[in-house]
């Protein structure tokens, strides 16, 4: 498995951060690809599931998760339910007046099923791997420095930790 986590300093209460990362359709506003997310259960707690709607290049895919667990107002669990193993979770850690939110992913490239996509001709599967596993911690900082603009209401440079695990990142 390979694993990135993105952290930063929240300036907002942790109680509002974890309501406000619980409202996992907004997300489709702070990524490059991410282009829709509609509830297909649940209000947010364990068993609610989402179809993602991801477009790149001249490919679109809809991956399917699910939130596994939820720990209020400290962490949000969640599993793609196909095509690849993969899964991670929102860390919400309270310090004083800020909080540390820490966005978690685990994913096994390799996992990933070449029947997800309808491929170009003569593009090959493992050419898409190549190309969109580095984009996946960019995305993960975007989604990380937007959410902190949100939540905190005005625009500031954003101090990422960025832990990697993986080349292929």
């Amino acid at each position: 498995m390979d694993e990135l986590v993105v952290r930063t300093t929240v300036y907002a209460d942790p109680k509002n951060v974890y309501e406000f990362l619980l409202d996992f359709p907004r997300y489709a506003r702070y990524t490059e690809y991410l282009r829709d997310v509609r509830t297909a259960a649940g209000d947010g707690g364990p068993g609610t599931r989402y179809a993602l709607t991801f477009a790149w290049w001249k490919l679109t895919y809809t991956a399917h998760s699910t939130v596994t667990d939820v720990e209020p107002p400290e962490r949000i669990d969640w599993q793609i339910t196909k095509d690849i193993d993969a899964g991670g979770c929102w860390r919400i850690t309270p310090n004083g007046d800020s909080c540390e939110v820490a966005l978690e992913v685990e994913f096994d490239p390799d996992s990933a099923s070449p029947d997800a996509l309808d491929l170009p001709r003569l593009v090959s599967f493992d050419w898409v791997l190549a190309k969109a596993v580095p984009l996946i911690r960019g995305e993960a900082e975007r989604v990380v420095e937007r959410a902190v603009r949100d939540l905190e209401g005005s625009t500031r440079d954003v101090d990422l930790d960025v832990y990697v695990d993986s080349e292929r990142i």
